[in-house]
């Protein structure tokens, strides 16, 4: 089990210790889509969901869920995150979320950016659901981060280069 950094040598979950690690600054950026019926999508444009502004209280979920990944992903450890973005856009298909967190320390932000995101799919789901039952959240993914060993390497749906 030695290629797996949260489980021991005896097989149990373990946090991974990061005391060794050097504090430098992270970012991470993951997006993600909800599939809806165009005329749902014209009802956000409009801001004619009837429990309120789409975008906004989607944007402040994901903010919200990203300083809360310590206490949803089991293995996460808490961060100190110094800038949350969420942004949202209508598109052809739905909506499009992006998000992304900026910290400095010891372990990167990946999960705090892809809870973010997922945190505010489900909240455009939840505030539309009344008006179309077809929506489905996809698309879900990182798209980058940066800091740490792995500085700058770019995901996106690609492997890194090797040296």
């Amino acid at each position: 089990m030695s290629g797996f950094s949260h489980i021991d040598e005896r097989g149990r979950a373990r946090m991974v210790d990061v005391s060794a690690k050097p504090e430098t600054r992270r970012r991470a950026a993951a997006s993600g889509t909800v599939r809806m019926r165009p005329e749902t999508r014209a009802l956000i444009d409009r801001q004619e969901i009837a429990k309120g502004d789409v975008f906004a209280v989607a944007r402040v979920a994901g903010i919200l869920a990203a300083k809360q990944t310590a206490g949803l992903i089991p293995m996460c450890h808490p961060l100190l995150l110094t800038d949350v973005r969420v942004d949202l856009e209508t598109t052809e298909e739905g909506v499009r979320i992006e998000a992304s967190v900026a910290t400095t320390g010891r372990t990167g932000a990946e999960m705090e950016a892809l809870t973010a995101v997922s945190v505010a799919a489900l909240t455009v789901y939840d505030m539309c659901k009344a008006v179309d039952t077809t929506m489905t959240l996809t698309e879900i993914r990182l798209l980058h981060k940066e800091g740490g060993k792995s500085d700058r390497r770019i995901v996106n749906g690609q492997a890194p280069e090797q040296p």
